[in-house]
């Protein structure tokens, strides 16, 4: 399996708790944040990972080189902010399967890999996973139905929810659409148009979900990821 990580973001909102650091790198209890991502999707399986950078982009490389453990890396760099979906289209340039999934880098999500994987190789649709959270204020709501993604609401809707995990699994050439190097939203721009005319499935995932973009959460992981 392979995946893209998007990694290439400023991480402003941490910048006063990690200032000399991109968020990637940001210390997660001795260790940092990318580290543990890759941990995970190594045990889980996946063999080659592009890790889409932009920002502080070669204090990344430095630290991880060309493979972690068991994994491949190849590092793709923005060469200006692309926002999510324009890194996500350059780095698919990259990938070398027939579909990928796609990460956040400030995001821990232990995701149910083998079930997702064995529900792409039965019906080749794209997926995006969900999470049920007690507030989805800082999140895009999901609209469901039918086991399919109908509806991606803004940001700020508060109370429990279904919310985008920010994590996708699409065809290599999902994002053909857009031309390589263009700036974009993956969220806003791609995926609340998309679900509209294409089905998109949906996964529940009910797997350990933390977003350290905000000080609060980075705080909160230091003691939920500290044996990740």
């Amino acid at each position: 399996m392979e995946a893209i990580v998007l990694a290439g973001g400023l991480g402003t909102r941490l910048r006063k708790v990690v200032p000399d650091l991109p968020k990637p790198l940001a210390p997660i209890a001795g260790r940092p944040f990318l580290q543990i991502l890759l941990a995970s999707l190594s045990r889980k399986g996946y063999i080659r990972v592009v890790l889409s950078v932009g920002f502080m982009a070669e204090k990344i490389s430095k630290y991880f080189g060309d493979r972690f453990g068991n994994l491949e890396l190849v590092y793709v760099l923005e060469p200006e902010p692309l926002g999510t979906g324009g890194a996500a289209r350059l780095a698919m340039q990259a990938c070398t399967a027939d579909h990928v999934f796609i990460l956040n880098g400030d995001t821990f999500l232990d995701l149910e890999t083998d079930q997702v994987e064995r529900h792409w190789q039965v019906h080749r649709r794209p997926i995006i996973v969900g999470r049920e959270q007690s507030n989805t204020a800082r999140y895009g709501r999901l609209r469901t139905a039918k086991g399919a993604v109908i509806g991606i609401a803004e940001k700020s809707v508060t109370g429990p929810g279904l919310i985008n995990a920010g994590c996708y699994i699409f065809n290599r050439g999902q994002l053909d659409g857009y031309r390589a190097g263009a700036a974009f939203s993956l969220e806003t721009d791609y995926l609340r148009t998309a679900v509209a005319n294409t089905r998109f499935d949906l996964y529940v995932s009910t797997g350990k979900f933390i977003d350290i973009g905000i000080p609060e959460d980075y705080e909160r992981a230091q003691n939920e990821l500290a044996s990740c």
